[in-house]
């Protein structure tokens, strides 16, 4: 599917992947795969915004506590 398809209008009662008409069962979407694809797309990244950092802002490294090892 092309990434056009996102940016189109959506139908009312329209699956928001392909635009076929709803099934209850699967609401909003038509099938388990369109589900299943919208799913990918947020696990994947997809449907995730650009964060934008305030002026002045600094990023710190996250601090993790290193377990010790053991005798070598």
């Amino acid at each position: 599917m092309a990434m056009s398809k996102l940016s189109e209008p959506i139908r009312r009662g329209a699956c928001p992947i392909c635009a076929k008409p709803l099934v209850d069962k699967f609401r909003p979407f038509c099938s388990r795969r369109c589900a299943d694809v919208d799913l990918n797309r947020w696990l994947s990244g997809v449907y995730a915004l650009p964060a934008v950092e305030a002026e002045g802002e600094v990023e710190s490294a996250p601090t993790q506590a290193v377990p010790p090892h053991g005798p070598e």
